[in-house]
């Protein structure tokens, strides 16, 4: 039977891709924006200023682009490929750790997601303006999942959780639209 591709966990990295980076002390918004470019792109620190991914060229391309802006902002910065690192197993699990915590976020959205759907029902709030409302919200939800999914390069597995619950997500939302467009012809 031929193995069909679901995505980036299919293939693993095989390296990482090491920064290691000092950025001037004040405005602390530098900081700040580099920790936020690192954790978007599901980086792991192994310690203060040294943050790791999975070797790939996306990785890459990102991370010499955060280096050259961190030298704009009159830091240091220098990355470094590994092919083999000591430890490599806790790295590995501390990556997966850290998409596992996402993937777990994503769940209990589509929880609060599903309240405010039932919520719609038990309130008889059906209306397109309350559909267009959830509907933009469920995207959220799947633009979220698939940059989760995209940087989750082991597969880990709270994926299928994550997975199982914005398909539930989609269900109840089905349901509530046909409700709506059930009532809407209703009044007419």
């Amino acid at each position: 039977m031929p193995h069909q591709s679901q995505g980036p966990a299919d293939t693993v990295p095989v390296g990482w891709l090491l920064l290691i980076y000092r950025i001037p002390s004040e405005p602390t918004r530098l900081r700040a924006a580099v920790w936020r470019r690192l954790k978007g792109l599901g980086a792991i620190y192994l310690q203060n200023s040294v943050a790791a991914l999975p070797a790939g060229t996306a990785a890459e391309r990102a991370l010499r682009k955060l280096h050259h802006e961190i030298i704009e902002m009159s830091g240091t910065a220098l990355l470094l490929t590994a092919t083999t690192l000591l430890g490599e197993a806790d790295i590995r699990a501390d990556f997966q750790a850290a998409r596992d915590d996402e993937y777990e976020e994503i769940v209990d959205k589509c929880q609060d997601f599903l309240a405010g759907i039932e919520k719609e029902f038990v309130a008889e709030h059906f209306s397109f303006a309350e559909l267009e409302e959830n509907e933009v919200d469920h995207q959220k939800l799947v633009r979220w999942l698939a940059k989760v999914t995209a940087r989750d390069a082991f597969g880990t597995p709270g994926r299928e959780a994550a997975d199982e619950a914005l398909a539930h997500c989609g269900e109840e939302l089905e349901r509530y639209a046909a409700r709506v467009y059930a009532e809407q012809t209703d009044v007419r």
